[in-house]
């Protein structure tokens, strides 16, 4: 009986590591957390049962990264730390003492140097002993400054971490597929090309100053440190009389924040540490865990049964996305019907079928419905070899870096790729028109009143019937008609992105534009003789280079282009008079603005004209901005503590801009 434990253990030992290998190394996931979980578990309880811990066990070591690169040993030891599910065991282990919760961040952890105020060097964890040197990539990871007030010997602990909504950007700009945020942060930092690490917008966040010179015996004066030597460190909370139902209330709080996404990053659980930095220090080593080091609370995942009525597949940019509907089941509070299975690679490891194949889901970390186990298949899933939407062939595309299988649509033309491109053009970093959604561009696709982009600047000539339109009416009409009229005017870098060119994101847009006026620009792209004219620029190289000159050298994205500049004027911050009505003053922007767009569009003409917007009011501002002059805000008390002028939105464009604003004519005009 012993012997089949042992055997059984032996091969939990080799699922759970080859899984932990692919979670922290950027690779296909084997496994979902909660199926890690639970095989975590029994392997634990197996070897309490037999008291016998394997070589290799998971429950004995560290996970680790396995990046390349030249290995640094830890000067403080990365453990890892204890795990619960049960707010009783964090109310045990707190012993009444005071004590700090925070984010268990879903990323990557990597410990930072710094010496004599400079950035000495940034390991990854790797086994908590030994992590790999990854230096040249801090410059391209969001808060890791080059130099701190601080001259003492400084070591930090973090998490490199990609906000959900930076995630979803990269899915849409590029061909690359990840399966969650973390799976991508894990695996930017393989990456040879710092400035394409940049692009992944990572950002780490520390959760512990793990030594300074300087005697901290509190972590929340540590976090202060943090702080005032320019960190952002993680969100946190104190809880000065840890009970049970005081521990309860927060934890029930912060999965409240969870619920709602408050937190832009993945997290995966809560982190609990005492105040006293002492105490912690004294706890024990128990296998690769410090005692009083902290505990993790990782929530406990509901999960409902039920039976698959079909996959849906959804067709958005170049993928089409299987989906799970199935019969209705309550989770979390919520009715959850639908979940995504992400792509083929996924529906073959959980072994998906059809109709009838029983499921188990849950809500991923309280938020993301996900199939995390087939106990019965019924059939085989169906791969359609034809687009969903226009019927052209599909192809199956395994991808070189993550070995991930996706289904693409062969047609470039596909209507359902146009509508997320046409979303992509009316985004906030697009041309920012308000009021439209995907669900409406659908309809007015569908209508025929849209078809390309200079198209959205004659839907007034649809306005009576759009008005009559179920969920319409003539004052959100007038409202989008507005909003329309407000984007011809366009910063030349929110243009080019609106266009979806393959590989071109917002960051790719700065760069080109950082290199040649817009109209040189596209004027070299269109007469271009080969496709690498733009690869010397600084982060383009030849892969994004020959994706820019040959979208512009296809006739029909000429001709749209052509089109829509008949309908916009695209601006340029940087060829902008420098030498402006707003130079060498210093503005601040507080509350809302009507004769612009919205305030990032007042900040750039500011900066445009030689000015600078700051966050808050000091003695070197020389104009705050509000409508609300009467104002009892801090802001304003500020300034007139310090006799700093308020000017509302039109003092300020009689002042220093001239007003254009010919939008509320065109739109009285709407219903004539």
């Amino acid at each position: 009986m012993t012997e089949d434990k042992i055997k059984r253990m032996e091969s939990l030992v080799e699922q759970l590591n080859q899984a932990s290998d692919a979670y922290y190394n950027g690779r296909q996931e084997l496994m979902t957390d909660y199926e890690w979980d639970a095989l975590f578990d029994r392997l634990k309880a197996l070897e309490k049962e037999t008291g016998t811990v394997l070589p290799g066990s998971p429950t004995n070591k560290v996970s680790q990264d396995d990046i390349a690169g030249q290995k640094e040993p830890h000067e403080f030891p990365a453990l890892s730390l204890a795990k619960t599910k049960k707010t009783e065991d964090l109310a045990k282990w707190a012993e009444g003492k005071p004590i700090w919760i925070s984010w268990k961040l879903d990323g990557l952890t990597l410990v930072v140097t710094y010496d004599n105020g400079q950035l000495t060097k940034v390991v990854t964890r790797g086994n908590g002993h030994i992590g790999t040197n990854i230096t040249r990539l801090a410059h391209a990871i969001g808060g890791i400054p080059k130099t701190i007030p601080s001259h003492d010997h400084v070591v930090i602990r973090g998490e490199a971490v990609i906000s959900y909504e930076d995630f979803e950007k990269f899915r849409m700009e590029s061909d690359e597929d990840y399966a969650n945020p973390r799976n991508l942060a894990s695996g930017s930092l393989t990456l040879k090309d710092a400035e394409e690490v940049k692009q992944r917008h990572i950002q780490w966040i520390p959760f512990t100053l793990v030594y300074t010179d300087e005697a901290i015996l509190s972590w929340g004066a540590r976090m202060d440190w943090l702080l005032r030597n320019g960190f952002h460190p993680v969100d946190h909370e104190r809880i000065d009389n840890p009970t049970l139902a005081n521990i309860n209330t927060v934890v029930d709080r912060w999965t409240e924040k969870v619920t709602h996404r408050e937190n832009p990053y993945p997290v995966d659980g809560l982190v609990i540490v005492y105040d006293d930095t002492d105490y912690a220090s004294t706890g024990s080593i128990t296998g690769h865990h410090a005692t009083r080091a902290g505990y993790a609370f990782k929530w406990q995942d509901e999960s409902a049964q039920t039976t698959l009525d079909h996959v849906e597949w959804s067709c958005a940019t170049s993928t089409i996305s299987p989906v799970a509907v199935f019969e209705p089941v309550e989770l979390e509070g919520t009715i959850v019907k639908r979940a995504s299975l992400c792509n083929i690679s996924e529906c073959e490891r959980l072994g998906i079928g059809g109709k009838g194949t029983e499921l188990s889901v849950i809500k991923a970390n309280k938020i993301i419905p996900k199939v995390i186990k087939v106990s019965k298949a019924i059939g085989v899933l169906d791969i359609p070899g034809h687009c969903p939407v226009c019927g052209e062939p599909t192809q199956v595309v395994t991808s070189e870096s993550s070995g991930t299988k996706t289904l693409h649509c062969t047609n470039a033309s596909c209507p359902a790729k146009q509508l997320k491109k046409f979303a992509r053009f009316v985004s906030k970093e697009g041309l920012d028109i308000d009021g439209i959604s995907e669900q409406t561009l659908s309809r007015f696709i569908n209508l025929g009143w849209v078809s390309e982009y200079a198209d959205l600047y004659h839907l007034r000539d649809h306005a009576v019937q759009m008005a009559s339109l179920d969920g319409f009416g003539e004052k959100s009409t007038s409202n989008m008609m507005r909003s329309i009229e407000k984007s011809r005017q366009v910063e030349a870098k929110k243009f080019l992105y609106a266009l979806s060119i393959p590989l071109c994101g917002t960051d790719v847009c700065k760069r080109l534009l950082s290199a040649y006026p817009f109209t040189t620009l596209i004027q070299r792209a269109e007469e271009a003789g080969s496709t690498d004219v733009f690869s010397s620029i600084p982060g383009i190289g030849p892969e994004k280079s020959a994706s820019f000159i040959r979208w512009f050298q296809e006739e029909e994205n000429r001709r749209r282009v052509d089109n829509l500049l008949k309908e916009v004027q695209v601006i340029q911050a940087s060829t902008m008079d420098m030498e402006g009505r707003c130079k060498d003053m210093t503005f601040v922007i507080t509350g809302d603005v009507h004769r612009y767009k919205n305030r990032n569009e007042l900040k750039a003409y500011i900066e445009s004209q030689g000015g600078k917007v700051t966050g808050s009011v000091s003695k070197q501002t020389s104009f705050l901005i509000n409508n609300d002059i009467a104002s009892t805000s801090g802001k304003n008390k500020k300034a007139q503590e310090l006799h700093i002028p308020i000017l509302s939105e039109d003092d300020f464009i009689e002042r220093f801009g001239k007003d254009s604003a010919t939008v509320e004519e065109k739109e009285r005009s709407l219903f004539e």
